[in-house]
């Protein structure tokens, strides 16, 4: 695996469980807010900088019985060759496992489920399908956004969607076509972007019209509340 970062313990990150988190390397969308930028690779610096993953297997194995669980970020996850490899490993270990991605291979979402390889999967819902064009570098069937919700609704042992609310990816309408598009869902989660950190496009963030107020946050909030079980504002 292509790891570009490392984190030996979290307990906010998967639900109930204390974990690390592994961050994959590449990315295949632009989101201009991404709070990752290092990992939203070009082709020329992938290579570069990576972590041994052996050395993340021997940390692991010296952690059993205290930590619970290995979170896989990025970056896109999914992206990577060796990821059901990788996740087999983890779990054969004695560990839960947590993935986070984009929704953009739901093929490779079925093989981790058909092999019992995840646990929990946390999926970004960036906009309604109509707008995917705005994150997404490049010609994108986003048909592959609906198959991988429905996977996630139908066989994730645990799951939970989320979006990151920002102009012009978010608005009253695209929420509501969202909420259509995950209803019946058990969680979703709305989190405010943060103008505190780095992002892929700095000056996204200049933009004050880009962002929700608190009270624009809890009226998105109202809306899918509409159509999932639990909504939470974070």
């Amino acid at each position: 695996m292509k790891i570009g970062g490392f984190q030996k313990n979290t307990l906010i990150d998967f639900p109930g469980t204390i974990a690390c988190i592994v961050f994959t390397k590449g990315c295949n969308f632009i989101c201009p807010y991404c709070h990752n930028p290092d990992l939203v690779a070009t082709p020329k610096k992938v290579a570069t900088d990576l972590f041994d993953e052996n050395k993340i297997f021997n940390f692991l194995e010296k952690r059993k019985g205290l930590l619970e669980g290995v979170v896989i970020s990025g970056g896109e996850p999914t992206l990577q060759e060796d990821l059901i490899a990788f996740s087999r490993i983890i779990k054969d270990m004695g560990y839960r496992l947590k993935l986070d991605t984009n929704g953009t291979r739901p093929e490779i979402l079925a093989k981790l489920f058909e092999q019992e390889l995840v646990d929990f999967v946390s999926m970004d819902i960036k906009t309604c399908l109509e707008k995917y064009h705005l994150v997404v570098p490049g010609k994108f069937d986003a048909k592959k956004i609906y198959e991988s919700i429905r996977l996630l609704m139908n066989k994730a042992p645990a799951y939970e969607f989320r979006t990151t609310c920002v102009r012009p990816f978010i608005n009253k309408k695209i929420m509501t076509d969202i909420g259509k598009m995950i209803m019946g869902a058990s969680t979703y989660n709305l989190q405010k972007c943060s103008r505190n950190v780095t992002v892929l496009d700095p000056k996204f963030l200049k933009a004050d019209h880009n962002f929700f107020s608190d009270k624009q946050m809890l009226e998105l909030k109202a809306i899918i509340d509409k159509y999932v079980t639990t909504s939470v504002v974070r």
